[in-house]
């Protein structure tokens, strides 16, 4: 009889390791190892049945056996890593729309961090961005229902809804006394992942929100559109990846390879040998050598890390901002005969150099820390200048003071209307700083 039983289950779990699997966000789809005997820990499998058959037999309503088998399969996933989960059919045919640019919901990235559901970052342009939802904000409430207990699936759902209805969220942030509540009108979420515009003449401006499959070729198109838009190669270009959650391993392979010539651009590994997978540059960089930054922020992740990682160990951009979020892992979609699939971490991805990210994050080159400023007024007293002396020599390229005060009459009007517009000190100072930076690097390279 036990003999029998051991048999049976040595079958079962083989199948279920021998199964044919599909790259979906390329990713390293593992193969089966025909010369590996499973183990099984038949007392803890024993253990498995007793408390299934208890929950049959005495649990206050009836529960199917799917429903069962389903939620055993989501807590034994769910409990390797925040990364690894089941996903039913319905919600494999999400993912996979995901990773195309369009699918509905909030338009936020999250995660679970100590029952809660923590947001990694809002993709641009959708109803969680427009809310001001921001990275690292902690959900505890949906509408009425704490968040505590949940699964992240489970939450997940509950954000999901009929576009044009309301959500509330109980929000907590770092820096806030107490939880406040965000209202949120769900949407058809449509990605746009590049976006561009010249922030000066010769400086250019790209922001990636997320890796999709066709955001290589995106990027190509912007950064040709930018340099027509310029009438000339740019002499700098500022990559944003702030709050960008990563996406598809290869298209953050196809990203960094833009703008190196050559040499690894990043590699995994895992446990079993198949788990080894390799990026390498081919010659050619888009900007022909000119001057790349990169910003990236605690809402920069995985993928994002790993073109921030390349580019800082060819040393072919400088990293600005601040530490990104840390997820070095890579997972496995694992299509199954059932239609649905399994996401499973199967190997950590590494830096050029060999760093890992997971759990560490990429360090800036210069530590930029997002922040407002504003405008000093100037003193009010009369501030004395050459021109306002008595007798001083006119500048013989001004022409007579006449109109050399015309000049500087016209030169306040334009001051004036240069001040009704908000200017990127004030909007964005990192990206203020960065344009600074992107300048001087510019000026050194041409000496």
């Amino acid at each position: 009889m036990n003999k029998a039983v051991k048999t049976g289950l040595i079958l079962t779990f083989g199948f279920i390791t021998g199964v044919s699997l599909t790259i979906t966000q390329g990713v390293l789809a593992e193969k089966p190892e025909s010369k590996t005997q499973l183990s099984l820990p038949l007392a803890q499998l024993q253990n498995f049945t007793n408390i299934y058959a208890k929950i049959k037999a005495d649990y206050v309503e009836q529960v199917d056996d799917k429903t069962l088998l389903t939620h055993a399969i989501r807590g034994m996933l769910s409990g390797l890593d925040p990364h690894s989960s089941y996903l039913d059919p319905e919600q494999y045919q999400e993912l996979r729309i995901g990773t195309t640019g369009q699918f509905g919901g909030l338009g936020i990235q999250v995660g679970m961090e100590d029952g809660f559901v923590k947001v990694i970052a809002p993709i641009d342009d959708t109803p969680a961005f427009r809310a001001g939802m921001e990275a690292g904000d902690l959900i505890i409430r949906l509408d009425d229902k704490p968040v505590k207990g949940m699964t992240l699936d489970g939450a997940v759902k509950l954000m999901r809804g009929e576009p044009g209805s309301d959500i509330v969220l109980t929000v907590v942030r770092a820096g806030k006394d107490k939880p406040f509540k965000v209202t949120i009108t769900r949407d058809i979420i449509k990605v746009k992942s590049v976006k561009n515009r010249m922030l000066e003449p010769d400086f250019g401006y790209v922001r990636i929100s997320n890796f999709q499959s066709k955001t290589g070729s995106h990027l190509l198109d912007a950064i040709k559109k930018l340099s027509k838009e310029n009438k000339g190669k740019l002499k700098g270009l500022i990559l944003d990846l702030r709050n960008n959650p990563g996406g598809v391993l290869h298209a953050a392979a196809e990203v960094s390879d833009l703008f190196l010539h050559k040499g690894k651009i990043v590699y995994t590994e895992g446990r079993i040998e198949n788990s080894y997978m390799e990026f390498n540059a081919k010659p050619g960089d888009v900007l022909d050598g000119a001057p790349l930054i990169v910003l990236i922020n605690g809402g920069s992740a995985s993928a994002s890390e790993i073109v921030a990682g390349a580019l800082q160990d060819h040393q072919r951009g400088i990293i600005v901002g601040t530490k990104s979020f840390g997820k070095g892992s890579v997972q496995t979609i694992q299509e199954l005969p059932s239609g649905g699939a399994v996401k499973m971490t199967t190997a950590r991805y590494y830096t050029p150099k060999g760093r890992s990210i997971q759990a560490e994050g990429i360090e800036p080159d210069i530590k930029l820390e997002r922040v407002k400023i504003t405008k000093l007024d100037e003193p009010n007293v009369g501030s004395v200048k050459e021109a306002d002396l008595s007798g001083h020599l006119v500048n013989p390229t001004n022409g007579d003071d006449e109109n050399a005060n015309t000049g500087k009459k016209q030169s306040s009007k334009d001051n004036k209307k240069t001040e009704e517009t908000k200017p990127l000190s004030s909007t964005d100072y990192q990206l203020y700083e960065a344009l600074n930076l992107l300048k001087g690097l510019s000026i050194f390279s041409r000496k």
